[in-house]
């Protein structure tokens, strides 16, 4: 967590708009989400997304296949981080978070790079674990989705890793992270024996027949939900969903990115997170899955503002 030095001074009026940001390194991407923190007496605190920037540096290419980042991807890196910065000056951010997940955390450079892209571009980077990553992203707010009389499985698909977090009468009952994202999926380093893992953990803790629905977030469901024309708060249905993979995983790279308009960086991994969300609701029994938008750097943004 880390504080950047504005001339922002809350002034004792009713209504104060503080700025809040969260940069998401992840495996596949890195992001920065500006968000407006609205404080009003006598009302709640809301949250409301001021700017999402990505920008498509897959580390995990890196740390997957070569176990350590490259210096090609290391200055595209710190270049980010230099834009970020700036970024975050011109919009008035107060306070800022910035996590990076399994690519760093597995690179046996991981903690040379974070000194590296503080020394360059003054942002420091705190690498976190899976449990700290699941705990985070398990402080969004569900609460206008999660009903009582049913579990919800959570599952926030990344590049390098994906979380899991069962719900159960509107509270946490249990998380856990696994090696099993996109672009390790891409690369072949996702063994049977770690889908298995996963089955039985999924089997475990959800019982046969139980009223279950999945809540997935990450840019992939995003844009699958996007793609089903679905309104926002409508879910997808495992049979579309599973439509959709097999139609995708019929077509060539290209044309997923000529014929679909998918981003280069998007056309490939969209196909191993349509198959991580199915594998989840055929093993949990799950007809649904809502797509709220939300996700790390959104848990983020509360961290910062709750801590």
């Amino acid at each position: 967590m880390s504080i950047i030095k504005t001339n922002w001074n809350p002034k004792p009026l009713a209504l104060i708009i503080r700025k809040f940001a969260a940069i998401d390194i992840g495996s596949n991407a890195i992001r920065l989400l500006v968000n407006n923190v609205i404080e009003q007496e006598e009302k709640p605190t809301t949250f409301k997304k001021s700017e999402i920037i990505r920008v498509p540096v897959r580390l995990g290419e890196d740390s997957f296949t070569k176990g350590e980042i490259s210096e090609h991807n290391l200055q595209r890196l710190i270049k980010t981080m230099k834009s970020f910065d700036l970024l975050m000056q011109v919009y008035g951010v107060e306070k800022y978070m910035a996590c990076a997940t399994s690519a760093l955390r597995e690179a046996k450079n991981g903690n040379e790079v974070v000194k590296k892209v503080f020394k360059e571009s003054g942002v420091k980077i705190e690498i976190i674990d899976g449990k700290r990553e699941a705990s985070i992203i398990a402080s969004t707010d569900l609460k206008e989705i999660i009903k009582k009389d049913r579990l919800y499985l959570y599952v926030d698909v990344g590049g390098g890793s994906t979380e899991f977090t069962i719900f159960e009468n509107g509270n946490v009952l249990v998380s856990k992270s696994f090696k099993i994202g996109t672009v390790r999926i891409l690369n072949g380093l996702v063994n049977d024996a770690v889908w298995q893992e996963l089955q039985d953990w999924i089997k475990r803790h959800i019982p046969e027949n139980s009223k279950v629905e999945i809540i997935g977030s990450g840019g992939n469901i995003n844009k699958l939900h996007k793609m089903s024309g679905r309104k926002f708060d409508e879910p997808l249905s495992y049979i579309w969903l599973n439509a959709q993979y097999l139609f995708l995983n019929s077509m060539d790279y290209e044309d997923r990115i000529s014929e679909l308009g998918l981003n280069q960086d998007r056309a490939d991994v969209i196909i191993p997170a349509a198959r991580i969300f199915l594998s989840a609701a055929k093993w949990s029994g799950a007809k649904k899955i809502h797509v709220p938008k939300i996700g790390l750097a959104d848990g983020m943004i509360k961290t910062l503002y709750y801590e």
